[in-house]
């Protein structure tokens, strides 16, 4: 590996996405991507987000580096839930998943290895039985502006959560244990770079 793969590429604008990369201290620069997302109707929910994040990765990749790409879903009975377009659409996703259990569907994208690795990850949320108080609040903070499923885990979202069971970080957008996973099997130097 030459010195141009001494760094990951991240193929996205999402702030989460970044400081998981800076939480788990893996060395990062920052391209935005100029993929445009087509969620065809028929798509498996896994397939989709892994054919994004590829999508993603292949907007910006240069041959002579390594480049993730990532993308994520919030999944309940099938359907995906992406970002709310406004506060009542929000609200109405925030009330389907009050007291179930959805799925986190995260896919991703690593090019410039050995061979390209496109794969997904998956994590159980329920949620708590939401009061229409709790919900109203909650839509008041405005953070599930721009959240697939029209919440964020990581800041007051928490309070709506009664139990996870897989990767908390890919809930917050990206699923950190696969990566290092892949990055210790493929790139181990990258991770012991700091």
């Amino acid at each position: 590996m030459g010195s141009a793969q001494d760094c990951l590429t991240l193929a996205s604008s999402s702030p989460q996405r970044r400081a998981i990369l800076e939480q788990l201290e893996i060395p990062f620069e920052v391209v935005e991507p100029t993929y445009v997302e087509d969620d065809a109707l028929g798509i498996e929910p896994a397939d989709l987000v892994r054919a994004h994040a590829e999508g993603k990765a292949r907007s910006v990749h240069d041959e002579r580096k390594l480049t993730l790409g990532v993308d994520t879903t919030v999944v309940l009975d099938g359907r995906m839930y992406g970002k709310p377009s406004d506060r009542e659409h929000a609200g109405r996703m925030l009330n389907e998943l009050s007291g179930r259990t959805h799925r986190v569907i995260s896919g991703v994208c690593l090019l410039g290895l050995d061979e390209d690795v496109v794969i997904h990850e998956i994590t159980d949320v329920t949620f708590r039985l939401l009061s229409h108080e709790i919900v109203d609040a909650y839509l008041e903070s405005g953070e599930w502006e721009g959240r697939a499923g029209a919440y964020a885990i990581q800041g007051l979202g928490g309070r709506l959560v009664e139990r996870i069971d897989g990767d908390y970080l890919n809930v917050v957008g990206l699923p950190g244990a696969l990566l290092l996973t892949l990055l210790e099997h493929h790139i181990p130097h990258l991770l012991a770079s700091r």
